[in-house]
């Protein structure tokens, strides 16, 4: 009963030590041992204390008539919730159906649970709580509904043992003070049992221990406890008017010691609101606060200085605030608290338990620094529960577990779970097997000829290839192992191990028959480990079978093998050795040329197809030029074209075609009038041809050129891509670019006739702004998606491309294709935010900004983005099907230069561009018969230098023709 009244005490106000309390009546007052104590740790957490209810409060008066009302309104209520339970029905099988299929649903426990406990289904939902604490780790809120619960429902002994045992399983999820502060109120209900004051101090010493340093939520720990103590301290008190007797007053010191210990305790650690506790401790005691406790106080409240910006950023930042945790723990870390840096860490698992970096960082500090076994255990255990998709985080708990001696069946049950994990790459499942059999190799005393731990080792051997063969490869179509790691694994233990050779050559026979015979690599190791623990013979005969087999690097292989014969062989070994080594290398020889030839023939009919396709197009356009232009006109432009041809040389100076080009030595100026005037972009037809050069003078003058200014490429973007019918783009575009920062100018890109060629140049006042402009690429502007990128001089820099998204494996990103053009973002959005939160959503279009049938969705997680693909692949969306995968985009190949092919022997031609250059508007017209072979130098073939018998060997030169003549020959075609 003193204990009953100690924890009823606890509610009421704080009173000085030696002053006379009212425990004795609080104590008659409780009605039984756990009211009274609930009500100790309530007050300090804030919580209001339960009224009393009268044993009349249900009855008095005549309500029958009021009845009466109620139920005529009753009906379609309970015919609405009858509606209701079926449907809550329906879901619930469907719910449990598709956890039979797929356990590691994550989102289908949670809704399980929630409509079992709203329908009442306790059986059901224990069960249900039950499967899912065993795949994941639970949140606070999930354990505190289910605390509760069973709370409600325990009434004796045994189910109060079962109830602590529930909280111990809840604290080991994660560190979370709520749950702590339930479970010491739920202890101080039982504090009239046997040993139940002991119990009680225990759970609160170890709540402290787990979360006393937790600068926000820490305080209310330390105050519930100090509440119990208080409330303990105010029982022990003798009786107004009484002495106390000896053992009374040593209660009394004894508890009262008890109270100022946890004062100075809590002064001594950082937490908010540190000068609220101190002062409350200067009213508290008689006497004054010892130098110690206050020197501990300040020390704490400077730490607390430090730690206050970490916790504002906190409090400030968005869910789930891993950026503001890694700085912070970075900070814990350099100030080397172990249980600060502890606290710390499981503080931001709390709220990025999906995150597998953050668990892998924080289990590598408690293997390396802390070393304790349940700790280092512990942790690794909730982080394979939370991301067991994590090859790695595996992998660390099998060494760890290793490196504390647990038993071997444990180790062995969890590598089980591993494979049953999902992994979603087949490599994951190579790297898994590999981590396994090093455990099981390190287990094996190899002095002893057999043991069973070398069986059980040769047979996981068995396993791990049998596995990758038919599990892994059904599911990925491959096995994730091409050059057979496991297999040569193997071939060495039993080599160098268990020197058994004949096993080590068999091993390595399968491997050379999976495709690994043509790659020089393989063999030498196979020779390697022959020499090492092998004979010469077999050594020899390894290598010759290298010789014949290997493509990728010959050379080598045979010149092991003759080093070989030259230190151990006979003179017939060496001469055998040479003549299978010469007759193999000319071969491999042989089929290099071949080889060679066809890429050049290749390559000619690749360039000539480019130039057919170069041609055509010009003959369409030019054929539907003259079909527009009267034959009159035509007639009369060549009269005057000897005075139209200056006129626009003195407009547009030529540039002297490059040594070696493939154009006629024709006058540069008539070529370059034939190109401009007959087949360029022209004026209407309606105007004569003076008026074209007037109106064409006329825009140049009053569009200055404007030399671009490489110095200022750090404050200006490229913008492209735009519609060529913008009219006014500076005019458009300031608007949008100044929200970016200050403009200082627009600099559009217009043609010779003032037509906007679609890009321009945007100056900006600061690097700054030009900076954020980057973030407008892609916007769209009149239909067009707009490019906006770095301001670059690809002179300087040929290489530079810029491409915004990544090329990487990205396992939280997915791939979508075959989805129907009329598909939109938001439809799309809708269909993948049920299976996981996204964070973006990409439709790929085209420059003209038209969609292609593919997206790229990112997830929150690599756990939300597998479930997924599980779900969506094969999905129907508008009559399409579609396909989702990881996101792994293939590596770009870029295509070799000009000058590239030209190093490499001539075997690519070199690409004849107009006289201007590589324009791709600006082709070149003239037809082949009139073109004049080139003599810039002899002529290759396959890489050899063909001299030229002589000087009548040059073709003889083409008549020159006036621009009149040429244009009258088109015309009569």
């Amino acid at each position: 009963m003193a204990a009953a009244a100690a924890a009823a005490a606890a509610s009421g106000p704080r009173a000085k030590a030696p002053a006379a309390g009212a425990g004795a009546a609080a104590a008659e007052e409780a009605e039984d041992e756990e009211t009274a104590a609930a009500l100790a740790v309530a007050a300090a957490r804030g919580r209001p204390e339960p009224e009393a209810q009268s044993e009349d409060s249900g009855g008095g008066g005549d309500g029958g008539d009021e009845d009466e009302d109620e139920d005529l309104g009753c009906s379609s209520a309970e015919e609405d919730d009858d509606d209701e339970e079926k449907e809550n029905e329906a879901e619930i099988q469907r719910l449990e159906e598709q956890l039979s299929i797929n356990a590691f649903d994550y989102n289908c426990h949670v809704d399980l649970i929630k409509l079992l406990r709203q329908e009442g289904e306790l059986t059901k939902l224990r069960r249900a709580r039950q499967k899912m604490s065993e795949l994941f780790p639970l949140t606070e809120e999930i354990w505190l509904d289910w605390l509760k619960d069973e709370i409600k429902i325990a009434s004796d002994g045994s189910d109060r043992e079962k109830v602590y045992e529930l909280f111990e399983r809840a604290v080991k999820d994660y560190i979370c003070p709520e749950i702590w502060l339930e479970y010491a109120q739920y202890s101080i209900g039982g504090i009239g049992q046997e040993g139940g004051m002991e119990k009680v101090r225990s759970i609160f010493e170890r709540a402290l221990t787990a979360v006393g340093l937790h600068v926000t939520k820490g305080a209310a720990m330390w105050e519930a406890y100090r509440e119990f103590e208080n409330a303990i301290l105010k029982t022990a008190q003798p009786a107004p008017g009484s002495v106390p007797t000896p053992e009374q007053q040593q209660a009394l010191a004894l508890q009262l010691e008890r109270v100022h210990t946890l004062f100075r305790r809590q002064l001594g650690v950082p937490l908010l609101d540190m000068e609220a506790t101190y002062a409350e401790y200067e009213e508290w005691s008689e006497d004054p606060i010892p130098e110690a406790v206050t020197q501990s106080y300040k020390k704490a409240l400077q730490q607390m200085e430090k730690c206050k910006p970490y916790e504002e950023a906190l409090l400030v930042a968005e869910t789930p605030k891993l950026a503001e945790y890694q700085a912070y723990i970075d900070f814990e870390l350099k100030a080397g608290d172990p249980a600060r840096i502890q606290l710390i860490f499981e503080r931001a698992l709390a709220e990025n338990c999906l995150v597998p970096d953050l668990w892998a960082r924080y289990n590598q500090y408690l293997d390396r620094q802390l070393k304790m076994k349940d700790l280092v255990l512990s942790a690794h255990d909730r982080a394979v529960r939370n991301c067991p998709w994590t090859v790695g985080l595996w992998n660390r708990y099998l060494l760890a577990m290793e490196r504390h001696g647990v038993e071997h069946q444990i180790v062995s049950d969890n590598f089980e779970k591993a494979l049953n994990a999902g992994f979603i790459q087949a490599t994951d499942y190579v790297e898994i097997w590999q981590a396994y059999l090093d455990y099981l190799r390190r287990r094996v005393d190899f002095k002893q000829d057999s043991s069973k731990e070398l069986e059980e080792l040769r047979a996981a051997f068995a396993r791990a290839l049998e596995y990758l063969k038919q599990e892994v490869e059904e599911r990925f179509s491959e096995s994730g192992d091409p050059s057979c790691t496991i297999m040569q694994n193997w071939a060495r233990v039993e080599a160098r191990l268990c020197n058994n050779m004949q096993k080590a050559r068999e091993l390595w026979d399968s491997i050379m028959t999976k495709g690994n015979a043509k790659y020089a690599n393989m063999w030498l190791e196979y020779y390697n480990l022959e020499r090492a623990h092998g004979d010469t013979q077999h050594c020899r005969k390894a290598l010759h079978r290298a010789v014949q087999c290997t493509s990728d690097y010959p050379e080598h292989v045979c010149e092991v093998l003759l080093t070989l014969e030259r230190i151990e062989g006979t003179l017939e070994d060496w001469d055998s050795a040479v003549q299978k080594t010469e007759s193999r290398l000319a071969r491999v020889n042989e089929q290099r040329v071949k080889a060679a030839e066809k890429e050049a023939a290749l390559a000619q009919q690749e360039e000539e197809k480019t130039e057919q396709r170069k041609r055509a197009r010009a003959e369409k356009r030019a054929f539907k030029k003259m079909k527009k232009t009267k034959a009159g006109d035509k007639r009369k432009a060549d009269e005057d074209d000897d005075d139209e041809w200056g006129d626009e040389e003195e407009e547009q100076p030529s540039k002297r075609p490059r040594a070696g080009s493939s154009l006629p030595l024709v006058g540069e100026e008539e070529y370059m009038g034939m190109e401009l005037g007959l087949f360029g972009r022209t004026p209407p037809t309606e105007d004569p041809p003076s008026k074209q050069k007037e109106k064409a003078a006329a825009v140049k003058k009053e569009m200055p050129k404007v030399l671009h200014d490489s110095s200022k490429d750090s404050i200006t973007v490229f913008v492209s891509n735009l519609p060529y019918s913008l009219a006014e783009p500076d005019v458009k575009l300031r608007p949008l670019f100044e929200t970016c920062g200050e403009v200082t100018e627009i600099r559009p890109i217009f043609s010779n006739r003032g037509d906007f060629r679609g890009y321009c140049y945007v100056e900006f006042k600061e690097e700054k702004a030009a900076l954020q402009a980057l973030s407008l690429d892609r916007k769209t502007v009149e239909g067009r998606p707009m490019f906006v990128s770095p301001c670059v001089d690809k002179n300087k820099n040929p290489d530079f491309k810029v491409f915004r998204y990544s090329t990487a494996l990205e396992k939280h990103k997915l791939f979508i294709s075959g989805l129907p053009f009329s598909c939109t973002k938001e439809e799309l959005e809708d269909i993948c935010r049920a299976h996981g939160s996204v964070k973006d959503l990409r439709l790929v279009t085209n420059r003209a900004g038209k969609p292609k049938g593919l997206a790229y969705v990112e997830y929150e997680n690599e756990a939300q983005a597998s479930q997924a693909v599980l779900r969506m692949d094969g999905m129907a969306i508008k009559e399409n099907i579609i396909k989702v995968a990881i996101s792994n985009p293939p590596q770009r190949k870029l295509p070799d230069r000009p000058e590239a092919g030209r190093a490499a022997g001539g075997l690519v031609p070199r690409q004849v561009y107009g006289a201007r250059g590589k324009g791709r508007t600006q082709l070149s017209l003239l037809p082949r018969a009139l073109q004049r072979p080139t003599i810039s130098g002899p002529k290759t073939e396959n890489g050899t230098l063909q001299t030229p018998p002589g000087p009548s060997s040059a073709p003889p030169e083409a008549p020159k023709m006036s621009n009149a003549d040429f244009a009258k020959m088109l015309l009569k075609k």
